[in-house]
């Protein structure tokens, strides 16, 4: 008897119908990367979080910046405003700080720039050489016109690369050209002379440099210029005109103006800050809340800025919390400012509303609030930023679980793709293997 050994790579019968590997993989694999698709949905409400943090971050520190310009002994409160009753002969100017008052000026002449004209010349013609003494104040220089400056733009030239305290200049006309000298310095130290002229040009003293005359509060003062700070520490004075019989009336003020926008910008930062906070509560029309509902250093931002907020402080001549200087607290949370009753407050006890932002002895609302902000955006330890920390490290987290997942599974699906590969090739010779068990089978029957 003989027998036939099986031929699996025979072609007489029809191939077998295999199986899909790529979707029976894909279809494992998918189910493989459920955890996955968690991690990915937990990472883009991560996202979603970590950008409302960072917004409220920002309103916060803006609100810090606010709060921290009416506490600041520098800041809004020292900023002084100064009116001119005639502002045609004098305005004026003041730095923070300055003491306020009521001063009066009289201006009885002007600083002036002395300045010097030559008789004209043909323009171009050659000037006679020779020399001149030129003064400035109490410094003279000789100024010799020979070969190489004798001709008036190359004196003009010449006297301005010297620095001798004066501008030199070229004035042209029908008449010819003329020489102009004009002082660098005003009043009386730089009044110009020219003396022991023995050149061919004719000198003539047009402005003479004299120190500007006034009197404040009835003392007799000068000024080398017409800007003036000297007599008032922190004030300076612009000399505009004279009138030796007008007293002008200077009024140093706080700059109640500034305080106010600067409250207003505070208000308006805090309304911001708040609405936002509270905008993460509210369930909106699908049922859902803001991303950070169910954070608890959001509910203690809420009350913190609430408790910072509605801050009070005693005795202050009544100004002691913000209702009573004209900024009240809403139903939602927000402030609504009373202008009227503001500009009331800083015009008739603007010490005690000072006081109230900036009292170093009393606990003032500015130094509570300020120190509230700064404790909550800290950095390293502050409430928002230790959730920013903590929301990046679990970004962090699920970023590594998704690539070591991924990971996995690309060496998951190399091993599923032979594994089927095989079962495929198998099932597709099937019908080759029974037909030749069968030839066989045929073959012993019929011995």
């Amino acid at each position: 008897m003989s027998t036939t050994g099986l031929n699996l790579n025979s072609t007489t019968a029809s191939q077998g119908t295999g199986i899909d590997v790529t979707a029976i993989v894909d279809q494992i694999i998918t189910a493989e990367q459920a955890p996955e698709r968690l991690w990915q949905q937990q990472q883009a409400t991560l996202t979603v979080q970590a950008a409302s943090l960072n917004s409220l971050s920002s309103g916060v520190n803006a609100l810090k910046d606010k709060i921290f310009a009416l506490g600041d002994l520098s800041g809004a409160f020292a900023g002084q405003t100064v009116t001119s009753s005639q502002p045609s002969l004098v305005t004026a100017s003041a730095q923070p700080g300055t003491a306020t008052g009521v001063h009066t000026l009289v201006v009885n002449h002007l600083a002036t720039v002395s300045s010097y004209y030559t008789d004209p010349v043909t323009t171009g013609s050659t000037l006679a050489h020779g020399t001149f003494t030129l003064g400035v104040g109490q410094g003279s220089n000789v100024v010799t016109i020979d070969s190489s400056n004798d001709t008036v733009d190359k004196l003009a030239s010449y006297i301005n690369s010297n620095n001798y305290g004066v501008t030199a200049s070229v004035i042209s006309d029908a008449n010819g050209s003329r020489r102009a000298l004009v002082s660098k310095t005003s009043g009386l130290p730089g009044d110009v002379n020219v003396t022991a002229n023995n050149t061919g040009l004719v000198f003539h003293k047009s402005v003479a440099g004299v120190d500007a005359g006034f009197s404040l509060d009835g003392i007799p003062l000068t000024s080398t210029t017409n800007t003036v700070s000297a007599p008032l520490p922190g004030v300076t004075l612009n000399l505009l005109g004279a009138s030796p019989g007008t007293p002008v009336t200077i009024s140093v003020a706080p700059d109640t103006a500034g305080i106010t926008q600067a409250i207003n910008d505070f208000v308006s930062a805090y309304n911001s800050s708040i609405r936002s906070v509270n905008s993460q509560f509210a369930t909106a029309a699908d049922g859902t809340a803001g991303p950070l509902a169910s954070n608890s250093a959001l509910r203690s931002l809420q009350s913190s800025l609430l408790s910072d907020v509605t801050y009070s402080i005693t005795g202050n001549n009544g100004i002691v919390n913000l209702a009573s200087l004209g900024v009240d607290l809403q139903d939602d949370g927000t402030l609504k400012v009373d202008n009227t009753k503001l500009s009331s407050a800083l015009s008739n006890q603007f010490t005690s509303v000072q006081n109230f932002f900036q009292s170093v002895n009393t606990g003032s609302f500015g130094a509570n609030f300020s120190s509230d902000l700064r404790s909550i955006t800290d950095a390293g330890a502050g409430l928002l930023s230790l959730n920013l920390s903590e929301n990046s490290a679990g970004q962090k987290q699920l970023t590594r679980q998704i690539n070591d997942l991924e990971d996995r599974l690309v060496n998951r699906r190399t091993f599923l793709i032979s594994q089927y590969s095989q079962v495929d090739a198998m099932l597709r010779q099937y019908p080759v293997l029974i037909q030749q068990i069968q030839t066989q089978l045929g073959t012993l029957t019929s011995k």
